[in-house]
């Protein structure tokens, strides 16, 4: 069995300004490059292979609601999960692959389980939460707690 080699990197910029000068982290670069090739040779990427990534997301505060954008182009809306616990918000599903003919040449595009989560920071009203998808964009509306809002006070003229 052979393994894969790292090659060094000789010529970094630091060797070239100061000649006989070595990086003191390099050591660990290199014992974390070689553990990392031994590990994928070993288990052959299994390890990241069922792991979901997280998609884009924008996540807005107004004064009386959070709402998170979710970019899931293709996606429908029975393929997408969403779960509050306490103020945990967990937004998965997958993205399916589209069944083609012919041989794909080349493929840039995420397909797989995905998972995006997000701590609120703040008292909200679970069962005020509301989802809508379209055009792509899965926009989820939170309400804030009536405690959580804030409050505005109307200052009075003094004598």
């Amino acid at each position: 069995m052979t393994l894969p080699v790292r090659r060094g990197t000789s010529g970094r910029l630091s060797e070239r300004r100061f000649p006989g000068w070595r990086d003191p982290l390099a050591e660990f670069d290199d014992l974390f490059g070689r553990m990392g090739s031994l590990l994928e040779s070993t288990v052959g990427g299994a390890l990241t292979e069922g792991a979901a990534w997280a998609p884009l997301a924008d996540f807005a505060e107004t004064d009386d609601a959070y709402q998170i954008d979710v970019d899931v182009p293709g996606v429908k809306r029975d393929d997408i999960s969403i779960e509050v616990t306490d103020r945990e918000m967990v937004i998965s599903g997958e993205f399916k692959e589209r069944e083609r003919g012919g041989v794909l040449r080349r493929g840039t595009r995420r397909t797989g389980r995905f998972e995006y989560r997000t701590m609120l920071p703040g008292e909200i009203n679970a069962e005020g939460i509301n989802a809508t998808l379209s055009d792509g964009v899965l926009t989820v509306t939170v309400p804030k707690a009536e405690a959580a809002r804030p409050r505005r006070i109307e200052i009075t003229a003094g004598e």
